[in-house]
């Protein structure tokens, strides 16, 4: 195995974060830049976090849950930025209807091989713990779509053969949806990579007081990155076999990541009470149960969200979000 030059790591952390505001030889719109969101005196008694909902699988309500609570903080006095972070499929958008003020193009870096200085030596593929890059007797093939943009080829490369060029792996999207803030990323169909666009997303806050990530489902990559550094996770589950299945999974990865969570069981009168009692014996907090209301499938298939077309949900999410923030005041000590 190669050494690695002193400092490398250093000098990659300063290139990847000129680099995150200058991909693809674009500057970020100075529009973009979190100032220009600086959020308003608090409300007496508010706190600023950040919440990511995520949960094992698909279609168990996710987003419902994170585009009402940001309406219902958004009408509580409380700046708010909604992130979409599922950026495979965002849908965010359908219900809050935001305008896009600006889009641009995002992506990493990948390595580009001058064939006429390289010697062939294999180094860049030897430190290459993803494939991304292998030598193959008098070449070097290069696989982009492969590629975490470490670096460590262009820094072991002993002729200086390795550059690294911007590669565009999908979009960020800016804008406002009433009085929220709203970001979403747009990954390129047939990219096998999304944390780097969701690193995007997440670099795109506001500085609000409330920030909600809504991120992929699963428990993979995509997810981790967007849960990580969150103040509390909300798991959503559904009380299923599969919706059990799949929050056990849920739930041993944010404990992986010693993140604060509880649960939110949605269609919670269906199937049986298999899921609560895994809570209860697990001391896992259900912090709110969403009925099986055929409305709320009625206006989630016309985009519209609970709190806007049944007002009798307000109180809900408005009590959920409140019990959310008294569990990250308890966990903040």
């Amino acid at each position: 195995m190669p050494v690695l030059r002193a400092g490398w790591m250093s000098r990659r952390i300063s290139r990847c974060r000129y680099v995150r505001r200058n991909i693809c030889g674009l500057a970020l719109d100075p529009s973009l830049d979190s100032e220009r969101f600086q959020a308003t005196a608090k409300p007496e008694g508010i706190i600023s976090m950040k919440i990511a909902i995520a949960s094992g699988k698909g279609g168990t309500g996710k987003t419902t849950v994170a585009t009402n609570l940001a309406y219902v903080a958004s009408h509580n006095g409380q700046s708010v930025a909604y992130l979409d972070c599922d950026v495979e499929e965002p849908n965010g958008h359908i219900f809050l209807k935001p305008q896009i003020s600006q889009s641009k193009p995002v992506g990493n870096l990948v390595p580009e091989v001058d064939d006429d200085t390289c010697i062939h030596c294999g180094k860049c593929g030897e430190i290459c713990q993803d494939s991304a890059i292998v030598c193959v007797g008098e070449k070097v093939l290069v696989y982009p779509e492969l590629c975490h943009a470490c670096g460590g080829c262009a820094l072991v490369c002993p002729v200086d053969a390795i550059t690294e060029t911007a590669r565009e792996m999908g979009k960020l999207q800016t804008g406002q949806a009433g009085a929220i803030r709203f970001v979403q990323g747009l990954l390129n169909i047939g990219e096998a990579m999304s944390p780097p666009v969701i690193k995007e997303v997440k670099a795109a806050a506001p500085d609000v007081d409330l920030v909600i990530i809504d991120a992929p489902p699963g428990t993979s990559c995509p997810v981790i990155e967007s849960v990580r550094d969150s103040d509390f996770v909300v798991l959503v589950t559904e009380p299923t076999p599969f919706g059990l299945n799949d929050l056990q999974l849920a739930v041993e990865m944010v404990r992986a990541l010693k993140l604060p969570f509880g649960v939110v069981v949605n269609r919670a009168d269906l199937g049986d009470r298999q899921t609560r009692y895994y809570c209860d014996t697990n001391h896992i907090k259900v912090l709110v149960e969403i009925p099986d209301d055929r409305r709320i499938a009625e206006a989630y298939s016309r985009g519209e969200m609970a709190c806007e077309a049944l007002r009798q949900y307000g109180p809900l999410f408005a009590q959920l979000l409140r019990d959310i923030s008294e569990e990250v005041r308890v966990t903040a000590g």
